[in-house]
């Protein structure tokens, strides 16, 4: 069998290795930006609110899912302090690259006078692909896999024999875990694209919810494949204790809203048939 294995390492320029990894990323932000951009255009929000908030939301995304995985290595952290910037040696989790960019979204609406919910109704579309996307950099990097498996079940699913050969790590074959997240991620993106715009479907803010309870889901059943998991008292997987924790707190915040709090904008929903204007502030 031919060895297909991918390097990482996509091209050299003089000394400085330019991977995989950082392409992927940065084409799913790009694709991320565009999708809310267009969107937006629809919703009569300018294209300069989408880049000011990209410009924030990344790097600052990026800095709280590497402050997430220290919390939860700090054992190492704590003796190596050193190495918490190193972030260019791993060690990055998206639940925490979430939360911070969340945190940015809302102070962000709050300075431009924007209704966050429909804001995250329209990026949501974007951040699910860019996770679609980047996922595949981890499958570059042969990491964020589940636990050992054989050939035999790996030709089983009819993959591609280049992704066969990227899931054997030295002598060892390992379940594609980072394919089983992208590939449901893909699903729930389908149908948030096929329902988003229908009348009568989702309320301002439920195209966000519908995320947040079908990643909930997915990421829960496959934390649990996986050997890189971080671990809260020795024995909980964080991940998925905060899958279970968003899945029913966003089932709760949904009937609490459609029950309780019914403002106009609410009602209107997130359909086209409602554009956003500054003038209903």
């Amino acid at each position: 069998m031919i060895n297909m294995v991918i390097n990482p390492v996509a091209f050299q320029l003089g000394n400085l290795s330019v991977k995989w990894y950082g392409i992927i990323m940065a084409v799913a932000i790009i694709l991320a930006a565009w999708m809310s951009i267009e969107e937006g255009k629809k919703r009569q929000i300018i294209s300069d609110d989408f880049i000011d908030l990209l410009l924030w939301a990344v790097p600052l995304g990026y800095v709280g899912a590497r402050i997430y995985y220290v919390i939860f290595e700090w054992g190492y952290y704590s003796q190596h302090p050193d190495q918490i910037i190193a972030i260019w040696h791993g060690g990055i989790a998206i639940y925490g690259g979430l939360i911070a960019g969340l945190i940015v979204l809302l102070v962000f609406c709050y300075k431009r006078m924007l209704p966050p919910f429909l804001m995250l109704d329209i990026i949501t579309p974007g951040v699910m692909a860019a996770q679609i996307l980047g996922r595949w950099g981890n499958f570059v990097n042969q990491e964020a896999h589940g636990s050992p498996t054989t050939l035999h079940f790996l030709q089983s699913l009819h993959l591609p024999e280049f992704i066969i050969q990227q899931m054997k790590i030295g002598r060892t074959y390992y379940q594609p875990t980072f394919l089983y997240e992208s590939f449901f991620n893909l699903i729930g993106l389908i149908l948030i694209l096929a329902l988003r715009h229908r009348k009568h479907v989702f309320k301002q803010g439920e195209v966000f919810m519908t995320y947040l309870l079908w990643y909930s889901v997915v990421r829960f059943f496959v934390e649990g494949l996986r050997t890189d998991s971080l671990y809260a008292f020795g024995m909980i997987r964080v991940s998925q204790a905060l899958s279970l924790v968003l899945f029913i707190a966003t089932i709760i915040l949904w009937i609490y809203r459609r029950k309780v709090v019914k403002p106009k904008w609410y009602l209107q929903g997130s359909g086209l048939k409602y554009p956003y204007t500054r003038d209903m502030q």
